[in-house]
């Protein structure tokens, strides 16, 4: 990604200001003021809205100017953020879906009394074959989530003696992982499905953020520090994240 613009952990596309190419301003903004922030900053949710955030001591002008500036930019993505993959909307047996990072086939299990069907060589229990069988698959990835990725974490935690207090693992719609001072860690359990190198680079990413709670250079250096291959996970979450719905 060129000139500014940066892939973040909420799925986002962002453009802060440090390049300018002048176009009209879009209608489709919404103008939003963030006390902590430093810059303007353009943002592309993972839904199309824009978004433009006015920092503390910025103004509607300045912000309307800055979107104006970035418009090219803000058209190409959304462009771009057209041609990413979706997963199917709905579930049957024959669908592919996302599980340890592979596009897996539901299948339907031939062992068991009982319905089930099979992702690669794992079983879930189902209520039935027909109709919808997303929400029951989605509860028990939720499930190995809440077992898998705190483990993960106090394993990593324990690798890089960072003082980790508690792990969460919650349905967040807009972000992979986040923390507190407090040492908290949440993270999302839509991880399960994705490659064991993006689950380790996000939990990595938390641990680092309880020592730099910002995205600095110092940062950066510390996750380069305990998970070189960090760019590598960036990747694929650019790539793949939308067939997760981030």
């Amino acid at each position: 990604m060129s000139e500014g613009a940066q892939q973040d952990l909420f799925g986002s596309t962002v453009f802060d200001d440090e390049s300018s190419t002048a176009a009209a301003p879009s209608k489709e903004i919404v103008y939003q003021r963030n006390a902590r922030a430093r810059s303007y900053r353009l943002t592309l949710r993972k839904d199309g809205t824009a978004v433009a955030t006015i920092p503390n001591r910025g103004s509607q002008r300045g912000a309307e100017k800055f979107v104006a500036q970035h418009q090219s930019w803000l058209e190409r993505e959304r462009i771009r953020q057209a041609k990413r993959p979706r997963a199917a909307e709905i579930w049957v047996i024959g669908t592919h879906v996302l599980w340890r990072g592979e596009m897996t086939e539901i299948r339907i299990a031939t062992t068991g009394e009982r319905p089930q069907v099979c992702l690669a060589s794992d079983v879930f229990r189902v209520p039935g074959f027909d109709g919808d069988l997303r929400a029951t698959l989605e509860a028990h990835f939720a499930r190995h989530g809440k077992i898998e990725l705190p483990a993960r974490t106090w394993e990593l935690a324990a690798l890089t003696g960072v003082d980790v207090k508690m792990v969460s693992v919650r349905n967040q719609r807009t972000r992979w992982g986040s923390c507190s001072v407090n040492g908290t860690i949440s993270l999302n359990w839509r991880l399960v499905q994705t490659p064991d190198l993006v689950r380790d680079y996000i939990i990595y990413h938390e641990l680092m953020h309880l020592r730099e709670m910002n995205h600095s250079e110092r940062f950066w250096a510390r996750v380069e520090e305990v998970y070189p291959n960090w760019r590598e996970a960036e990747k694929w979450l650019k790539r793949n994240g939308s067939l997760l719905g981030l």
